[in-house]
């Protein structure tokens, strides 16, 4: 049977065995898969979002937003451990992440402290310049509610859309030659390009999930 990387079924001990070599991938997938909690499709997602922008963002406090199970600032501290800390919100956090976590800090024991997880509105927490703030698939407009977040912190920010309401989020007068969910993304792009960000279109693969346009911003100075 095939492995489809955006399934949402659990990974769990019985996937350990596709996992058996020695690359830091491999080691966090076992991690997931001994916690018996995670949807496959969740793990590539992270993983595919992290190591790209680590790629252009090192350092800084990582703000995870919109967390769901935090999986995303876990990978961005332990692939750049110059990051001293990374704080995850969410409005309702999974039931099962404390799972999650446990099976991550007993791989990952120093990283463990400097994950701080909380379960509030993304207003809440005050954001600097030196913070790197990413969500990952944070649903339709809860995106544009990222971007402002990050843009009214002057913060480096990377987003990976999801669900698209066409009335909910700007299209900038692009939904005549693209569809609604491109015209978008192609919004928020401008608009983070107004604001005197440096930007950088990407995608992570479409084998784990259709909605796979990665937007990353970075000040100018």
């Amino acid at each position: 049977m095939q492995f489809h990387h955006g399934s949402r079924a659990h990974l769990s001990p019985h996937d350990l065995g596709r996992f058996s070599g020695s690359t830091l991938f491999h080691k966090l997938a076992r991690a997931v898969c001994a916690a018996d909690c995670l949807p496959r499709k969740e793990l590539y997602e992270s993983w595919e979002v992290a190591r790209r922008v680590r790629r252009r963002f090192k350092g800084g406090r990582v703000v995870d937003l919109a967390c769901g199970h935090a999986l995303t600032a876990w990978i961005m501290l332990i692939l750049d451990g110059d990051s001293p800390s990374a704080l995850a919100l969410d409005r309702e956090l999974p039931k099962n992440l404390p799972r999650l976590h446990a099976a991550l800090a007993a791989s990952w024991p120093a990283v463990a402290p400097r994950v701080v997880v909380r379960q509030c509105d993304l207003a809440d927490e005050p954001l600097s310049e030196h913070d790197v703030v990413v969500a990952t698939h944070a649903c339709g407009a809860l995106t544009d509610r990222v971007l402002e977040r990050a843009l009214s912190a002057r913060a480096r920010v990377a987003v990976l859309p999801c669900c698209h309401d066409a009335r909910a989020s700007d299209q900038a007068g692009l939904g005549g030659w693209l569809s609604s969910g491109l015209a978008i993304d192609v919004a928020r792009a401008n608009r983070l390009s107004r604001a005197g960000y440096r930007i950088y279109t990407q995608t992570i693969p479409e084998t784990i999930t259709p909605q796979n346009r990665l937007l990353l911003g970075q000040p100018l100075p």
